[in-house]
């Protein structure tokens, strides 16, 4: 019987599906936009995902929000 301990993060919805370098970095990338990044204007740590390619500071004193790169921000 299988083990219900299995470490699968986001791509256990996949299954046994895809493979596992694909589902791999499905991980590595999910992980990485869910994160909070540093902001470009205030150079903080705060800035979330609010959809594809669109992102927000949830600073209170920055608050901007502003296009940039789909899943993560440059470094």
């Amino acid at each position: 019987m299988a083990s219900k301990l299995k470490k699968t993060k986001s791509a256990g919805r996949f299954g046994a599906r895809y493979g596992k370098r694909v589902r791999a970095k499905i991980v590595s990338v999910e992980s990485n936009q869910r994160v909070k990044q540093k902001c470009p204007f205030c150079a903080k740590v705060g800035t979330k995902r609010v959809s594809t390619g669109v992102w927000q500071c949830s600073r209170k004193t920055c608050g901007k929000k502003f296009a940039s790169d789909a899943y993560h921000l440059k470094k």
